[in-house]
């Protein structure tokens, strides 16, 4: 793939989830892009996918330039982001100035995949624990792959609400309202006794600066999810460690303690595993539930693409003993409808 038609991708992908200002700022890129600049050599450089199911590279200069938007840096680019419109000319000029003008932040904030942590993918992550504490009625110990700031770590202070049906704790400022077709998620509330996660370049939302990075890569025509993503920081109470996932999984494995389901969570993060990270995560986790007992049982729930051409992620459940795999449904990658297929 080129970077000209990652760029169109990635404007395709904005605008179906609501965003034109980020289809535009895409389209302008792919047709603007500055050829033999530092960043375009170091765009080249990188191996593999580099479009929205990959490295997203789009993604990673687009967070750059919103954090200059949000850091107050470049008065071009604040005059013609949100809420000002533009014209792409506009916006071409003002973004091709910030290139030129901030060239080695933008070096660096590039190298780091995007951290987006979309707290709506909760409302996934609470109706799916929900089956795994139906199949197995225990307190949680929580582990999360990719947890960016480890907002999702939070997501039994949110409140999931369907068709005026409330799942989670009644005083949560934090409601998550998806558009939800299927059946009720199971009523069991679940209970978490730890949490933690890891994260190759972890996040703390509880400092000003990280909380900045985390909402830099949050699309800046959406505040509705700026303001969700500012109130789950004021709950986070987690601690996201700094690992490879997959090394870290292979050393807290084995810690699963018994009289808890140890549910292990990923949502849109798996992607950006290496394939043999990916191949040797899932060979630990069905090595784990090889030698889960009732009594000490392993749930793995992801939200992740599954590169087929269906809407959206696919929300899939494993459990052990028994190696049960449940297709729970899919969900938009924002979580803003979740099309729910568990009947059990």
């Amino acid at each position: 793939m080129t970077l000209k038609q990652a760029f169109l991708d990635q404007a395709g992908h904005c605008v179906a989830l609501d965003s034109p200002f980020m289809g535009q700022l895409m389209t302008v890129l792919a047709r603007d892009w500055p050829q033999d600049s530092a960043l375009d050599r170091k765009f080249a450089a990188f191996e593999g996918d580099i479009g929205p199911m990959g490295a997203s590279l789009p993604l990673r200069i687009a967070g750059g330039l919103h954090a200059l938007v949000l850091k107050r840096k470049s008065p071009q680019l604040v005059a013609v982001y949100p809420p000002h419109k533009a014209s792409d000319a506009e916006l071409s000029a003002a973004v091709l100035g910030a290139f030129q003008d901030h060239e080695a932040f933008l070096l660096d904030w590039t190298d780091s995949a995007p951290q987006t942590n979309e707290v709506r993918r909760s409302a996934a992550l609470i109706a799916g624990a929900r089956v795994a504490v139906q199949h197995f009625n225990m307190p949680i110990h929580l582990s999360e792959l990719g947890a960016s700031g480890g907002l999702n770590l939070m997501w039994d202070h949110f409140a999931l609400e369907i068709d005026g049906h409330r799942f989670g704790p009644n005083m949560s400022t934090i409601l998550l309202s998806p558009d939800w077709t299927g059946a009720l998620p199971p009523l069991v509330q679940p209970r978490i006794e730890k949490r933690r996660g890891v994260d190759l370049n972890p996040l703390d939302p509880t400092r000003p600066d990280h909380l900045m990075r985390l909402m830099a890569f949050i699309w800046a025509d959406q505040p509705h999810r700026l303001n969700l993503t500012r109130s789950a920081a004021s709950v986070m109470d987690a601690k996201v460690q700094q690992d490879d996932a997959i090394d870290w999984l292979a050393k807290h494995l084995p810690e699963s303690p018994q009289g808890c389901l140890h549910l292990v969570q990923n949502t849109v993060a798996w992607q950006y595993f290496p394939k043999t990270a990916q191949a040797r995560g899932k060979a630990l986790i069905e090595a784990a539930g090889k030698h889960a007992t009732a009594n000490r049982p392993l749930a793995w729930l992801s939200m992740e693409n599954d590169g087929n051409d269906k809407k959206g992620a696919a929300l899939t459940l494993r459990l052990w003993p028994g190696d049960i795999t449940l297709n729970l449904g899919r969900a938009d990658f924002h979580g803003r409808w979740i099309d729910w297929q568990y009947k059990g």
